[in-house]
Parts: C-alpha cells; sequence; structure tokens
C-alpha cells in the first residue's frame, strides 16, 4: 500500500533524545520507540498539496494507544506545514515507489490530550480558562499525563462557543469568573477514567463528568444536554491523543449553579 512518512532528521532525534534522557537510540524501549515511530505514518499518499488546501485539521496516524485506538495527528499551514504545533516540513514530497516523505525537523512525540488543545488555535480561550494561576486543580498535569491507558475525555469548546457564553453570561473574559464557577464549569467538560469515543455514545446517556452529569442526545447529531438545558452540538468528534480523546462542542455546557 502507498503510506506518508514524516521523516525527522537526525538532529531532529538528537534533540528528542537529549529531552527524553535517552543515551542513544539503544536505550528507548522497543515498544514505546515502535510507537513513535508509527506515530510518523499516515496511510495512503498526501501531498503537501493536500494539506495545503485542506488548511488545518486533524489525520490518523498508524500509531496506537494501550487501547488500541489509532492516534490523532493535527496539522496547520498557516505558517509551512506543521504537525501538533512544533514539527515543521523542510524538505516536501519526495515521491516513492509506495508513498510519500516529508522531512521533518522534530521528532513528533506521543500526543496528549494537552498537545491537542494547545496546538489548535481554535481553543486557546480553552487553554486560557485551564492554565489559570489560581486553580485548585492542577488541569495541565492531568491533560499531559501521558504514563497510564487513556483515561481523559474532553468535551472542548472552541473560542467562538466562549464568545457566545461571555455575551450570554454577560462577562470580560474568563479571569473575572469566580474561581469556584469556573471549576465548576471545566469540570463539567472533563470525564476521568474513561476514553469515551463517539462510537460508545447512546441516546439519553448520561455521563458522569467530573462536575454536573451531562446527557446526550442523538436524535438531531450528537449533542450534549447540561443539567440547565442548554443544548451543545458535537462538531468534531474522536481526537484521539495517547492518554485520552477530544470532542469539539459549539456552546460551553454549564454546571448546577446557585
Amino acid at each position: 500500500g502507498n503510506y506518508t512518512l514524516l521523516a525527522p532528521t537526525n538532529f531532529a532525534f538528537d534533540l528528542f533524545l537529549t529531552a527524553n534522557g535517552f543515551a542513544s537510540l539503544d536505550e528507548v524501549p522497543s515498544d514505546l520507540l515502535r510507537t513513535i515511530l508509527l506515530n510518523h505514518v499516515i496511510s495512503g499518499s498526501v501531498s503537501s498539496t493536500d494539506l495545503i488546501n485542506a488548511n488545518s485539521g486533524y489525520t490518523t496516524t498508524n500509531a496506537t494507544n494501550l487501547d488500541g485506538d489509532n492516534l490523532s495527528l493535527y496539522y496547520d499551514t498557516s505558517d509551512g506545514v506543521q504537525f501538533n504545533g512544533f514539527s515543521s516540513v523542510v524538505l516536501a514530497d519526495l515521491v516513492g515507489s509506495n508513498g510519500i516523505v516529508h522531512i521533518v525537523n522534530e521528532v513528533i512525540g506521543l500526543p496528549t490530550v494537552a498537545t491537542f488543545a494547545t496546538s489548535n488555535p481554535e481553543f486557546s480561550t480553552l487553554v486560557s480558562a485551564l492554565t489559570r494561576e489560581d486553580h485548585s486543580t492542577d488541569y495541565v498535569s492531568v491533560l499531559s499525563s501521558n504514563t497510564e491507558i487513556a483515561t481523559v475525555t474532553v468535551f472542548a469548546p472552541t473560542n467562538t462557543a466562549f464568545e457566545s457564553f461571555f455575551s450570554e453570561q454577560e462577562l470580560d473574559s474568563i479571569n473575572v469568573i469566580p474561581l469556584p464557577i469556573l471549576e465548576a464549569t471545566l469540570d463539567t467538560h472533563l470525564v476521568y477514567n474513561a476514553n469515551v469515543r463517539s462510537e460508545d455514545l447512546t441516546d439519553s446517556m448520561s455521563i458522569a463528568t467530573v462536575g454536573t452529569p451531562l446527557t446526550v442526545s442523538l436524535s438531531v447529531g450528537p449533542q450534549l444536554i447540561d443539567s440547565q438545558g442548554r443544548v451543545a452540538n458535537i462538531i468534531a468528534v474522536d481526537v484521539q491523543a495517547y492518554n485520552g480523546v477530544i470532542h469539539v462542542i459549539d456552546k460551553v455546557v454549564l454546571p448546577d449553579l446557585p
């Protein structure tokens, strides 16, 4: 079959080994190395023109997490071609008999939920909410953990969803939301100890978030209904990280509030 290989340079591998405390490739556990290598392989031939025409989005690599779910890969062509927010193409479209190679300047490590949240500019307001300095919960550590089987599900509102939320609640920014309300709201977008993919969703299903439960509706596409009857459409599903999965929603869902 045909494949697309994102090929890191020797220098990219040197940087990867140094950053992860390995003296050489021989020190990298074979299972980990295999998964990382497969995270640079996409089924089918994808040219730089294909990526530029698509502008930005997600594709799937041949790597899997410990649950066997294929990992997603985010690409953005607004300034060259970049993968997962940091690995850039330095030489494109080397065509072989069974596919195509793009040389990249960084090894693309196993993505976490945090990787996809920070690499996609559509989630910049969500990232600001998760990283506010006064949090009592270390959301960054939870979403960045890469040591266990995938156990985090995030329903991620876009920037536009937050803009509508600010207008609806007459707020200026994330910074003016009282901490207990902000954390209760963020918790209602998070599920711990479960990698809930779209195929797991059923109509009228109750999802036990860290905050207030949400109800699934499949009657008019996949939707989430919060405890106040507000409806969020799930507009993109199954952005699969090594430690969990993201579903993109078009409205901020709310917890039970006084």
